[in-house]
Parts: structure tokens; C-alpha cells; sequence
């Protein structure tokens, strides 16, 4: 009797135990806040929860609505307060369900894909579900490219590509074996728009560094970012497109992927980070480095800026050795040296019109691993206009009047290299090409072609023809145009 009435006890001890580890593993949650922010072609609401919790998300018809099911959860902010202009969403309601359950129900004005994921405690957010709201074939900018200039965009493009497939072929076939090229007379340009795309970081849930006095990274930039697409857009012969123009979060490969949707000429992402220290003061230009950072400081920045996809939810490596599958080999190779190597001048030029307005903090072009910047075929930029971090430069950079100064500072380099190297296809060619006084023919360059070929073909030596185009070395571009000097 006396075993039994101790097996009984310790079968109760367990019991009791279980039961407690139980109670422990389905905690009840509640909704400490809600959060929701707009964009384009998405919205993105996001549930503040005190535990983890199991969700369920569906649709349904007449009227579109979209059910959100919390298991064992509670209401604990007011979902009244959203605001829901610019969204899908036209009202919020709640309920409970199965008694401990809360059922958020969101009214909706327009066709939606809903998706959906939780997330788990970051160093700035505890447990999170996130439902984002995709509206279909709606483009992520506010005004995307005219369908013309993209047709002249990708027409360049894989001229550009075939031209690189060329100097490839004429370094491995003796000269003799080269097919002849027909010569053709230049023709008139397009005389497109140079297209920016101005890039302001950060973004909705992820506010970015934030400042001794609360100033928000991702405000700073956006005001910065509007008013460089501003200076461009009052620019003849220029057009931005900005990738982000509101209070909401875009990831990093899908904000390279915007600018080259919108067929950009370039590509510039604006930050104002933080260090560990509130010393450090200054601006800084970054271009995309291929094997590792140029200092210490510069690792550590993109290490920053590489994580800020963690903390807006997407799931995924971020190492640089994800690269475009669609170029390969040496094509890949000559595309991001020459990619590279425009990024570096215009940062250059863009450094030191910063130098005129503000302290730099480094004397020239850092390199780093930011993921932003691994385009292959755009050359990009990213400027960290100050360390929001320094008391002094926190309260310049919420002046409107170092703004206007910033943004005028970074559009004057970027105008004048395209000023000196404009895209064949742009205004900014024609408009060189016609000031011009020709001292011979004209030839627009072709796929295939090299600088030797077409000197040997006009009977002209290279050296003169490189004299006469003001060009440093052999590299060409498909739809440039060369005078051709009398011999």
C-alpha cells in the first residue's frame, strides 16, 4: 500500500509538472501595438506581441476583406488609430472568437496578395507578426519609367553586353580572322533622359541610427532624398526616380532591383549612420568593394546597413557572393570592372563637392561590402551625409537650409561626370555632339567594334584617333560617336 500511495504521489508530481510546462508553452499573447505603413505597390501591418502566437490568414469575397486569426491572443492597443489613408485598408475590426482567441478583420478598396510572417526578438522589437498586403501589377515607385525610354534603356544595354561579348572574341582571334564590320554613318540620338535613382535608407519599422535627440535616420534621409530627386528633375536632360518616397520599408535587393526596373543610370542610396562613439563627424562616399572593406570603420558601417533586412523581416543570406545569375564569366567581369570604375570616379567628383559644404570624414572613396551597391551593371553609390550619432551634426542635418546644401552638393558631381561621359543614347550626347565642330567623318560605334579596328579601317593612326575624342585609353562604348580626323 505504502509503494502504491508513492507511486501515486510521484504520477501526481509529474502531472502537475506537465501540465505546468504546458501552461508555459501556449502563454497567452496580446497586441501591444500595431503599426502600419504604405507604399506604392504594398502595405505592411505589423502586430506588436507580447509571446509567440499561432496565426491564420485568408480572404474573403463580397465584400474583400482579409480575416486574421490569433490563437489565445488579446487586443491590447486600438486599432482605430492606424492610419489607414493611402492603403488597401478602409476600417479595422475585432473580435474575440472561441473564447481566448482575437479576430482582426481589415475592410479592403482594391485587389490584394496577402502574405505573411512572424518574427522573433531583435534589438529593437520583441515577438512580431508582419502581413504585408501586395497589390498586383502596381509598380513600387510612383512614377515608373515611360515604356519608351525603356525600350532605348534595354536596347543599350544589350548593345553594351554584345560589345563586351565583342572585345572578348577580337583578344582571342588574330585580327585577319575578324569578320569586317560595315561601316555605318552616325545616326540621331534618342536624346533620353539620364535617369537617377536616388535611394533614401531605412524605412517604416526600420528607423535606422537615431540620434542623442531621437532624430530618426530614416526621416533625415527621405527629406534629403526629395530634395536631390528635386535638383535632378529641374535638371534638362535628367529625370529621378525614387525608390522610396514615404515612411515605408523596401529591402536592400529589392531596391537595387527597382533601379534597374526603371532602367537607372545610375543608382545613389543616402544614409546618415552612427557609430559607437558621438565623436566621429563628417561626410563619407562608398562604392561597392569586391574583396572587403578599405577600413575598419567602412566594414563595420556595412555590416550595419547589410542587417537592417533582418530587422525589416526578410530572411535570407547577405553575403555579396549572391550574385546575378544571369551574367556569367568574363562577361560578368567586364561589366562590373567598368561598373566599378564609374562608381569610383562619380564618387569621387561627388566627394569633393561634399568637401565644399561639410566636414568629410574620409579624404576619399571608402569601399565596403554594402549590399545595396552589388548591381552589376549600374553604377551606385552610397553617401553617408553625416554621423547622426554627433550632437552637432545631428541638429545640421534637420536643418531644411544643410539638406538643400547636401543634396545640391551630391546632384553637382553626379552632373558633372555625366556632363564629361554621357550615356550614348542621352540628351547630354547630343547636345555634346552637336557643339562639336567636326574635323573629318563621323562614326557611331558598333557592336564588335575596337579602337584599333576602326583606326586601321579609316586609315588613321589610334593615337590620333584617341586625340581626337579626348580619349585616355581604348575603351569604348556602343552608340558613342568619333570624329574621324582627316588624314
Amino acid at each position: 500500500m505504502e509503494m502504491k500511495g508513492i507511486a501515486a504521489g510521484v504520477y501526481r508530481l509529474l502531472a502537475a509538472g506537465f501540465f505546468a510546462l504546458a501552461a508555459v508553452d501556449v502563454q497567452a499573447s496580446s497586441v501591444e501595438s500595431m503599426r502600419l505603413w504604405a507604399a506604392p505597390d504594398h502595405a505592411r501591418l505589423v502586430f506588436d506581441l507580447s509571446a509567440a502566437t499561432n496565426a491564420n490568414v485568408f480572404s474573403l469575397e463580397n465584400p474583400a476583406r482579409l480575416v486574421i486569426d490569433l490563437d489565445d491572443t488579446q487586443m491590447d492597443t486600438d486599432p482605430s488609430t492606424l492610419p489607414l489613408h493611402d492603403s488597401a485598408i478602409t476600417s479595422v475590426r475585432t473580435g474575440v472568437r472561441e473564447g481566448g482567441d482575437l479576430r482582426v478583420v481589415l475592410e479592403l478598396n482594391r485587389e490584394i496578395e496577402p502574405r505573411h510572417f512572424t518574427l522573433t526578438p531583435n534589438d529593437q522589437y520583441g515577438h512580431r507578426l508582419v502581413v504585408d498586403l501586395e497589390y498586383p501589377g502596381e509598380s513600387a515607385v510612383e512614377n515608373p519609367i515611360d515604356p519608351i525610354e525603356a525600350m532605348i534603356r534595354d536596347q543599350e544595354i544589350q548593345a553594351q553586353r554584345a560589345s563586351a561579348q565583342g572585345l572578348l572574341s577580337d583578344s582571342v582571334a588574330p585580327p585577319s580572322e575578324a569578320a569586317p564590320t560595315e561601316v555605318q554613318a552616325a545616326k540621331p540620338h534618342p536624346r533620353r533622359d539620364i535617369i537617377i535613382a536616388v535611394d533614401a535608407g531605412h524605412g517604416g519599422e526600420d528607423p535606422g541610427a537615431i540620434g542623442p535627440s531621437g532624430t530618426r535616420e530614416k526621416d533625415v534621409v527621405l527629406e534629403i532624398a526629395r530634395r536631390l530627386a528635386a535638383e535632378v528633375n529641374g535638371t534638362e536632360g535628367f529625370k529621378a526616380v525614387l525608390v522610396r518616397d514615404g515612411d515605408y520599408y523596401i529591402g536592400l535587393r529589392q531596391r537595387t532591383a527597382l533601379a534597374r526596373e526603371q532602367k537607372a543610370d545610375f543608382f545613389v542610396s543616402i544614409h546618415a549612420d552612427a557609430f559607437t562613439s558621438p565623436r566621429p563627424q563628417g561626410s563619407s562616399v562608398y562604392a561597392l568593394s569586391q574583396r572587403g572593406a578599405t577600413s575598419e570603420t567602412a566594414q563595420w558601417l556595412a555590416d550595419s546597413e547589410n542587417r537592417s533586412d533582418l530587422i525589416g523581416g526578410v530572411d535570407g543570406s547577405l553575403s555579396l557572393r549572391d550574385k546575378d545569375q544571369v551574367l556569367r564569366g568574363v562577361l560578368l567581369d567586364l561589366t562590373m570592372t567598368a561598373t566599378l570604375n564609374d562608381s569610383l570616379s562619380i564618387g569621387g567628383q561627388v566627394l569633393e563637392q561634399l568637401g565644399r559644404i561639410n566636414r568629410l570624414h574620409k579624404s576619399r572613396v571608402e569601399q565596403a561590402g554594402f549590399m545595396v551597391l552589388k548591381s552589376p551593371d549600374i553604377p551606385s553609390l552610397l553617401i553617408e551625409v553625416g554621423f547622426i550619432s554627433n550632437p552637432d551634426e545631428e541638429r545640421r542635418l534637420r536643418d531644411p537650409v544643410h539638406q538643400s546644401g547636401l543634396s545640391q552638393a551630391i546632384f553637382s558631381g553626379l552632373r558633372e561626370h555625366f556632363e564629361r561621359f554621357p550615356p550614348p543614347a542621352s540628351l547630354l550626347a547630343w547636345q555634346r555632339d552637336n557643339q562639336r565642330r567636326p574635323s573629318g567623318n563621323e562614326y557611331r560605334i558598333q557592336s564588335g567594334d575596337t579602337l584599333s579596328a576602326i583606326a586601321v579601317r579609316h586609315g588613321v593612326p589610334v593615337n590620333q584617333l584617341r586625340q581626337a575624342n579626348d580619349l585616355n585609353g581604348d575603351v569604348i562604348r556602343v552608340g558613342q560617336v568619333l570624329q574621324i580626323p582627316r588624314s
